[in-house]
């Protein structure tokens, strides 16, 4: 099963390739592959196939195929990366084999790969040594667009690395899976088909020219000679694509040869697709098992791979992944096209049960490796490292806003998705896409917030058209107070009942803030008397609070309160109490190399230095002003990439002492937050220096960020939930747009500018 560290990461995988009951290798390999990482993932519903249909057919798919693309229809490439970017998967592991997409040499699946969003894992299943120039165009393409490629054999590395320049550390081994099968006596099933007493040599596969079944067939009489029990079974339907282009002619040859030689007694043809289960009785009721096939560049054979594992004694011809996979006397190599040499081998094995035996086991062993289960963690175990790795170093993508408009001008303050977001009740937590979702209710965090958007909008440009919002979320405020516990709460389901008595000091802090802006901002003296009330109701309990946050928020809200009545000694009181509670904490735990109150930075953590700076200023402290300052200061170089723009602190992880740190997910929090603090950072030095900083923490939600995409939704007026390693969390929930908002009015605020 998935281990913690994996299942943390990686919730929805897709597979993209041919599917069973479509009749081809790559089907069969797609569809093991999913079952596999479905078992190990432990959920049949992380796992999902986005199939290719071959024109003029239709096939009964099983659930799990999510999206079909028929192979020619360029269209349809489009619409499945869209899908899959739509539905967020964590990773996409493609299927690839030239003949099973549509264009030239299969170029269509370009356009799919290029217009995902998600990290992809691509699996070669050809790669020529010596290719046409076409392919070995889209095998770089592909490559360019993949995390990974996979390879199924060593000496696919080799030929990736040197015929087509691809970099060693871009090229992963997976073995191909097979069927986990006991190490059985060929006797157990030959009574299932018949051939009790009689010795097995089989081939199976898709039946089509170059497999070179009729040198098997021409060297069949030297060995009945000898052995005239000998049964050679052709197991396998004609492949779809021959049948359908030149019919049954290949069969049918095979069928005269066998005439020709008087050989009817000792070939069986089993012209019929066989299930999994059929397949390994098939494959355990042979003695022998041989692949003849023609083709020196064939990289990789699943029922070469199936009999290996299995214990099967195997006779091959050398092409690339018979030598590998039969090196080391786990089989033997025959030359192409020579019957003799394959009758000699023949009898070699029949004739000498201790060797066959040997051989058998070395397979065997070689093949336990190869099982579904262990191939299954490998892909599992690669995909967490791919999403490890791009936390770490992200890939740009190509902004989606034009620079001009969003860097050089601020954009136009738009309430749509606050209005949306917003019903009788107040404003709701979560969003899917741009649209509410009601399951997870309300909660006074995000209604404190929505009341400062208000207030700041109405600052700013005295539209009484907000009235109705400002009444909602103060109303939410004043209802979420519990005032036998003199407590807010937090959460309120969607039905409006209250899920706790008391909710966390943080969300008591965020409400004091809230209502501090509405004490300086109502629209009219009964809403700013009504907030005075609440205000200092909830300001009590604060003082026994042991949340840093918790301080910072409350002292925030104290501070625009007191720029109103700043005759009022109890507040001034407690301003002194918390400033000093946070200013110890920060020289308590501080040093050179780490100028910050915890061993750990992790959320809203600006809004701490932003406390020391207000109360350092008003107090006034020139030491908690100072320290304030150079928190605020070390907070933005460690949040500074390389080329100058703000790369957030992620929330996965977040940033040790120890200098253990997440690049990923990035939350808009965390912009706001450092924007506020800078502006006030402003507002008590003048200097311009924290003015550019603060526009700089206004550019990340515009596409100055380690992704180049813009999180801002202009149409929607929103923002998306966050950045993660594979772009933006297309959601926009309550939190994001607030901060996106209360960042843009403050920036409106400080630059004194008018509205678009």
């Amino acid at each position: 099963m998935l281990t913690p560290k994996i299942k943390e990461k990686l919730n929805r995988i897709a597979v993209i390739g041919n599917y069973l009951p479509r009749l081809c290798g790559i089907a069969t390999f797609t569809t093991d592959l999913c079952d596999a990482l479905a078992m190990e993932m432990g959920d049949e519903r992380m796992i999902a196939a986005v199939v290719m249909d071959d024109l003029g057919n239709e096939y009964s798919y099983p659930d799990r195929v999510k999206f079909q693309v028929r192979d020619n229809w360029l269209p349809e490439y489009l619409q499945a990366a869209e899908y899959l970017n739509i539905n967020q998967y964590d990773i996409v592991i493609l299927q690839h084999e030239f003949g099973i997409f549509g264009g030239e040499r299969g170029a269509h699946i370009i356009r799919l790969i290029k217009n995902l969003k998600i990290p992809i894992i691509t699996t070669l299943h050809t790669i020529l040594k010596d290719p046409p120039r076409e392919q070995k165009a889209i095998t770089r393409e592909i490559a360019k667009y993949s995390e990974k490629i996979v390879v199924l054999s060593q000496m696919g590395k080799s030929i990736l690395m040197d015929a087509y320049d691809i970099p060693e550390n871009k090229v992963a081994f997976i073995p191909h899976g097979i069927p986990d099968v006991g190490f059985v006596d060929p006797c157990f099933h030959k009574d299932t088909f018949g051939v009790e007493d009689r010795m097995v040599i089989l081939s199976f596969g898709l039946l089509s020219p170059g497999k070179g079944y009729e040198y098997v067939i021409q060297a069949l009489p030297d060995v009945v000679k000898k052995y005239p029990e000998v049964v050679y079974v052709v197991l396998g339907a004609t492949h779809p694509h021959i049948l359908k282009a030149t019919g049954d002619s290949y069969r049918q040859s095979l069928h005269q040869l066998v005439n020709r030689l008087g050989l009817e007694n000792n070939v069986q043809f089993k012209n019929q697709f066989i299930e999994l289960e059929g397949l390994c009785q098939f494959i355990g009721a042979a003695d022998i098992y041989i692949t003849p096939y023609l083709s020196k560049e064939q990289i990789v054979s699943g029922t070469l791979a199936y009999t290996l594992g299995a214990g099967k004694a195997v006779i091959s011809t050398p092409y690339l992944y018979a030598e590998e996979l039969l090196a080391e006397k786990r089989g033997i190599l025959v030359p192409f096209k020579d019957p003799k040499a394959l009758s000699r081998e023949i009898l070699n094995l029949l004739g000498n049960d201790p060797n066959r035996n040997a051989l058998r086991k070395r397979a065997y062993q070689y093949g336990r490796s190869m099982i579904w289960k262990e191939v299954a963690r490998e892909y599992l175990g690669l995909s967490h490292e791919i999403l490890k790795n791009l936390e770490k170093v992200p890939k740009a993508k190509s902004i989606e806003v034009p620079v001009s408009k969003t860097v050089d001008e601020l954009p136009k303050v738009d309430l749509q998705h606050l209005r949306v977001m917003t019903d009788g009740t107040g404003m709701l937590q979560h969003a899917v896409y741009s649209v509410p979702e009601r399951e997870y209710g309300y909660c006074t965090d995000d209604n404190a917030r929505a009341l400062i958007v208000v207030c700041l909008y109405y600052s700013l440009y005295k539209d009484e058209n907000v009235l109705p919002l400002f009444q909602t979320y103060l109303s939410f405020l004043l209802d979420a107070f519990n005032r036998e516990k003199g407590r807010f709460r937090n959460f309120m389901s969607y039905d409006r009942k209250w899920l706790e008595e008391t909710g966390s000091e943080d969300s008591h802090g965020r409400a004091i803030w809230g209502l501090g802006l509405v004490v300086k901002h109502s629209l009219t003296d009964s809403n700013r008397h009504m907030a005075a009330r609440l205000f200092m109701k909830a300001l009590p309990v604060v003082e026994g609070f042991t949340s840093p946050r918790a301080w910072a928020f409350t002292l925030v809200g104290m501070h625009t309160y007191l720029s109103v009545y700043g005759g009022d000694a109890e507040v001034r009181r407690l301003r002194v109490v918390l400033s000093a509670k946070l200013y110890s904490l920060f020289k308590k735990k501080s040093g050179k190399d780490w100028p910050w109150l915890e061993d750990i930075v992790t959320y809203d953590n600006a809004k701490l230095p932003h406390a020391l700076i207000l109360s350092g200023q008003w107090l006034p402290d020139a030491g908690m002003h100072e320290m304030g300052l150079s928190a605020l200061k070390w907070l933005l170089k460690i949040q500074t990439s390389p080329k100058g723009h703000l790369t957030i602190i992620g929330n996965s992880e977040w940033h040790t002492r120890g200098g253990k740190r997440s690049n990923f997910d990035q939350q808009p929090l965390e912009a706001m937050s450092l924007l506020d603090a800078c502006v006030e950072a402003y507002r008590s030095s003048k200097d311009k220096f924290w003015l550019k900083e603060a526009r700089r923490c206004l550019n990340w939600f515009l596409g100055q960020n380690d992704l180049n995409i813009s999180l801002h939704d202009f149409k929607s007026g929103g923002c998306h939930d966050g950045l993660t390693p594979n772009g933006v969390n297309a959601n926009q929930g309550a939190e994001s747009t607030l901060s996106w908002l209360i960042s843009l009015l403050i920036m409106f605020e400080v630059e004194g500018k008018e509205v678009a």
